[in-house]
């Protein structure tokens, strides 16, 4: 089912909140400054999206606070994102390609457990909570194993000479998986919101793997990224099957 574009509305403004932590990724010491200090760019993003809406789109996004109040569910998903997202950011700050990986992962995996905890709770299709169950139980192990290699390995004091390639490449590839999230989260039917914010939740996992693989050195934070592209385009492939037999049905003349 495809959000209203209400939800649609209602998304935008989750997804412009979030972007508080921007889309860059955060040095230390940006990770010290003051909200005052960040607040200027996002209010000149926010302005500039106001401009572009039609004059229908902001009598109606005026509306939204009065007339639609967020779900639990909305709020569930959207507290999971924003933790997700600042643990995240402190990851793809990091000077070592391999600590980087590891910490951004771990804050990725964190949120998809919050997620399928989310769709356990609402949710109602066998096929999606099956799947919940299944993200609990394997990423539950790789965060274990995260947490284990992390103790043991700090990042670097300074940057690498691929340091500033690979937080630039994580920056973009946040950038896709937010967006895309941010409206899935927002349908209003709980197993639909699930698979289409868990879709491009895993799609960005890929694509995290991929960055770690193409500057990462460590043999085992290697094979974890290795090991994620083949679990998790395996289930990517399952929601996108569940999601286009949904649409197929409901597009489907009644008899």
């Amino acid at each position: 089912m495809i959000a209203s574009h209400r939800f649609v509305l209602l998304a935008t403004s989750i997804s412009s909140a979030l972007l508080l932590s921007a889309c860059q990724p955060a040095t230390k010491d940006e990770q010290s400054a003051s909200v005052e200090e960040i607040t200027p760019p996002v209010t000149e993003m926010s302005h500039a999206q106001h401009e572009s809406m039609t004059d229908d789109a902001i009598v109606e996004s005026e509306s939204v606070n009065d007339e639609t109040q967020m779900t639990d569910m909305l709020k569930d998903y959207t507290k999971s994102m924003t933790q997700m997202h600042d643990e995240m950011m402190i990851g793809m700050g990091y000077n070592d390609p391999d600590t980087a990986f590891a910490k951004g992962m771990l804050g990725h995996h964190r949120g998809a457990v919050d997620m399928a905890e989310i769709q356990l709770k609402y949710g109602t299709d066998d096929a999606m909570r099956q799947l919940a169950q299944d993200i609990i139980d394997n990423q539950q192990v790789e965060i274990d194993t995260l947490n284990k290699w992390l103790a043991s390995h700090p990042d670097a004091a300074k940057p690498k000479p691929n340091t500033e390639a690979m937080q630039q490449a994580y920056a973009r590839s946040m950038d896709a998986l937010h967006g895309d999230m941010v409206m899935g989260i927002a349908d209003p039917v709980p197993d639909v919101a699930f698979a289409r914010g868990m879709l491009p939740h895993h799609i960005g996992a890929v694509e995290m793997a991929k960055i770690q693989l193409k500057y990462g050195t460590d043999e085992e934070m290697r094979q974890l990224a290795q090991a994620i592209i083949d679990t998790q385009q395996t289930e990517i492939e399952l929601m996108e099957n569940w999601l286009t037999a949904l649409e197929t049905n409901e597009n489907m003349p009644s008899t």
